[in-house]
């Protein structure tokens, strides 16, 4: 919502800049979109290293009690 109302007041102020971030805006996100996917990569890596990690403390824990 808050992007909506900066995007009208730049269109009340300057319009022609508006525009152009209105069609630049799709770009930019296709152009970011490798850059997310390998930060979901990355974070799923350590978090599978994390686990593979700490999955002796857990086994020598035991079983949760109820």
């Amino acid at each position: 919502m808050w992007t909506f109302m900066l995007w009208v007041i730049l269109l009340i102020l300057c319009w022609p800049l508006a525009l152009l971030a209105l069609i630049l805006y799709p770009l930019l996100w296709l152009i970011l979109l490798p850059f997310r996917l390998v930060g979901i990569t990355v974070d799923a890596v350590f978090n599978l290293l994390s686990a593979i990690l700490r999955l002796p403390a857990r086994l020598l824990r035991g079983p949760r009690k109820a």
